[in-house]
């Protein structure tokens, strides 16, 4: 059990950085006078302490990770990290459980969006900052974040980018080193929220509106300081500045960052995945918004075509806003939009679900087994972009699909036997597996997840974490072989 000890240290680091982003809130509260600094400055203290001591005791382990170590590692982080992540919470809301406060964290710091907390408009302003700032972390992953950093310390990042880093293709570098990838990648994302940040004030929002929105918004998150969203705002521009930027955090940052170091906007179109994610976005906007003006739900043309716009490209990407009851809509459009948000964001994205690349894979490895029963000798191999897709990746998105039904059937199953309707616990895993945020029926987007039993908010915050660590980084060290030497 020595290599606990190696990871120790980079898990009391972490802890140390994160208990630095309570800087934020702690000035927005000030400014605000809204009461909550005192308790937030104290959740800071115990955070850093508690990660301080940790590292002091064992600084002496550090080493390079294993795979093994990165794998325990970042599951520490997600599941340690939202421990420490929900005490602001427990100090401030009071009207919060420990687990209500640890679902939130989770839900937060996996970009989720799910919330157990009603009249956010009531809220400290100090407190939705807290939360945008968890999916904000959350987005792309705060263990890629320190990835940057770790190896300044002598501590590789490789092993860990490789459990945390979305999507089935996840071994290629952009860079020689994966410190500078990181970095890269890091700035695309904090200069991508700061142009959604200006492009929300210039459309209406406050500032505090615009910086709770803009982290949430890149992070695909979907928290909001209001109970109605961005329905909230009944603003078309801001529906529009959000599609924008959801549009881009769903897309591949690796392909940002090609775009970026090539200065060419063509590498978007060239990119397969974000070709299929274009072409899945319009026909499926095209065919609600027809939906919705032919069943009447919408007499304008332009008013249909506006709701189906932004709630699908919501859901789609795993933000998880709502300008509307989207349930009360014809039942074909509330199920096509939550099972697009099971596979629409790009790997690498800050979104959730399967992703995009492995549901190409998928599709062409299953056409190819229909060709194979016409053309027995023929040999098809499956390619993407032009590439041949070797097969162990082919097998690993095949038993990452398996896994990813056999997952969702039983924890449905599970939320029914505790007494959930079908639709609800059905949608509920669903919405928390694939981080999407808002399920369907009580779970909807006019109800939150505050109607669930402590074991069934166990449950989806359980479902939470294993769509954001891809399923297996959390599954394997619940079995024996991770465990022996």
């Amino acid at each position: 059990m020595s290599w606990l000890l190696t990871v120790a240290p980079v898990a009391a680091l972490i802890a140390m950085a994160m208990s630095l982003t309570h800087l934020l809130p702690i000035s927005v509260s000030l400014y605000y006078n809204d009461g909550m600094a005192g308790a937030l400055t104290l959740s800071m203290a115990l955070n850093f302490c508690a990660g301080a001591i940790l590292w002091l005791l064992t600084r002496r382990n550090k080493r390079e990770l294993s795979l093994r170590e990165g794998i325990l590692l970042v599951v520490a982080v997600w599941a340690g990290g939202s421990l420490f992540a929900s005490l602001p919470l427990l100090l401030t809301v009071p009207q919060l459980s420990f687990t209500d406060a640890y679902f939130e964290a989770v839900s937060g710091l996996t970009a989720t969006g799910a919330t157990v907390i009603s009249g956010l408009e009531e809220l400290p302003a100090s407190i939705n900052v807290w939360r945008a700032v968890l999916q904000w972390l959350g987005g792309m992953g705060v263990i890629v974040l320190v990835v940057a950093i770790l190896p300044m310390l002598g501590v590789g990042g490789r092993q860990i980018s490789k459990s945390e880093i979305p999507g089935p293709m996840k071994d290629e570098q952009l860079t020689p080193r994966i410190a500078q990838t990181a970095k890269g990648l890091w700035l695309i994302y904090a200069a991508l929220t700061i142009a959604c940040g200006f492009a929300y004030h210039a459309a209406g929002m406050s500032p505090l509106d615009a910086l709770i929105h803009s982290f949430t918004t890149m992070s695909l998150g979907g928290f909001s300081s209001y109970d109605a969203s961005l329905g909230h705002f009944n603003s078309a521009t801001v529906e529009l500045v959000a599609i924008c930027f959801m549009v881009i955090a769903g897309i591949n940052f690796s392909t940002h960052f090609l775009v970026w170091r090539s200065r060419s906007l063509m590498t978007y179109a060239r990119d397969t995945e974000a070709r299929y994610f274009a072409l899945v976005i319009v026909a499926s906007v095209a065919g609600v918004a027809m939906l919705l003006y032919g069943s009447g739900t919408y007499t304008d043309p332009l008013t249909a075509l506006r709701y189906a716009a932004f709630n699908i490209i919501s859901v789609g990407t795993t933000t998880g806003y709502s300008t509307t009851d989207y349930t009360l809509w014809p039942a074909f459009a509330p199920m096509w939009i939550l099972f697009i948000g099971t596979f629409l964001s790009c790997s690498g994205s800050t979104g959730g679900g399967i992703k995009m690349m492995r549901a190409v894979i998928l599709y062409r490895q299953v056409y190819r087994e229909i060709k194979s029963l016409a053309h027995p000798q023929a040999v098809s191999p499956v390619k993407v972009a032009g590439h041949v897709v070797a097969d162990s990746v082919v097998f690993a998105v095949l038993a990452f699909f398996f896994v990813w039904i056999a997952l969702l059937v039983t924890m449905t199953l599970i939320l029914g036997w505790t007494g959930l309707d079908p639709v609800t616990a059905f949608s509920a895993v669903v919405a928390t597996l694939n981080n999407i945020g808002p399920g369907l029926h009580r779970v909807g987007p006019a109800t939150n997840f505050s109607v669930l039993t402590d074991l069934q908010t166990w449950v989806c915050a359980f479902a939470m974490l294993l769509g954001r660590l891809e399923l297996f980084a959390l599954l394997v060290i619940f079995t024996p072989a991770f465990w022996r030497k």
